[in-house]
């Protein structure tokens, strides 16, 4: 599997969901290393300013699941800084769901954002990347898409398509000289954090998911996950027989008794 490393020459980055969490650490990690980034979300304000503190960071406002908004965000960007030679799809959401009640509109909006809004970054730059042949498509997915976790059938689902996704870009957009990379990282400390009911080993900053995915795509390998002492056990978990690491799950989550009440999900 050929690497193809993000590099500057090719153009300024692009991040989407970058108005906190591991998309604004991002940004000022890849600004620290020399990066001229682009930083898009839906919150203009905590966009305004993260540029402030930096003056390689630059604020381009668009909501990831409107493909409109998203055409026109990587036009002004190639207008400003010009060629896009590194797009980061991180922008996400994560809307527990309680399985007992389930509700069509979490799955929809979750996939809007998760799903829909890596297609619409991809789809502004890739055309471009591969006239070039030149460019590098990160995609943050997350390690619940290994396998199922209780509350997650709407995060999860939206996140193992993005595995899925990135592994087909990756076989297609090899021989037109454009990476394609994917992170899994395990917990890391955001907002969304605070509606995740189950135990949370191996909790990680922000600025250090932020180092490994810049890591990852100066590298140019195809997938980092991360932490690995976390990561790398819960991959062995799910490729155990299901009716072996179901049932474990289920006990390290505490939804393994019918006569004791799980931890449930804070909003649905």
């Amino acid at each position: 599997m050929a690497r193809m490393p993000a590099q500057r020459a090719h153009g300024c980055a692009w991040i989407t969901g970058a108005s906190s969490g591991i998309g604004a650490a991002l940004a000022r990690e890849l600004a620290g290393r020399g990066w001229a980034v682009a930083a898009t979300a839906r919150n203009a304000e905590a966009l305004e300013r993260l540029a402030q503190d930096n003056r390689a960071i630059h604020a381009f406002a668009a909501d990831v699941s409107n493909r409109d908004d998203m055409q026109a965000a990587a036009a002004a960007i190639v207008a400003k800084l010009g060629p896009i030679g590194l797009v980061v799809a991180n922008a996400g959401v994560y809307i527990p769901v309680d399985a007992r009640a389930p509700d069509a509109a979490a799955y929809r909006k979750t996939f809007d954002v998760n799903l829909m809004g890596v297609v619409h970054a991809i789809e502004a730059v890739s055309a471009d990347m591969v006239a070039r042949r030149q460019g590098h498509i990160h995609i943050v997915s997350s390690a619940t898409g290994f396998g199922g976790m209780p509350t997650s059938s709407a995060y999860g689902a939206s996140k193992a398509a993005l595995i899925n996704m990135a592994e087909c870009l990756k076989i297609e957009l090899d021989r037109c000289g454009v990476g394609v990379s994917i992170s899994t990282p395990g917990f890391v400390e955001t907002p969304a954090q605070t509606d995740n009911a189950f135990p949370k080993p191996a909790m990680i900053t922000p600025e250090i998911a932020a180092r490994r995915i810049a890591d990852a795509v100066e590298r140019g390998g195809f997938e980092t996950t991360f932490p690995r002492r976390f990561t790398w056990l819960l991959k062995a978990l799910y490729a155990l027989p299901k009716p072996l690491h179901l049932p474990l799950v289920r006990a390290q989550t505490g939804w393994g008794s019918p006569d004791k009440e799980p931890p449930r999900p804070t909003k649905s």
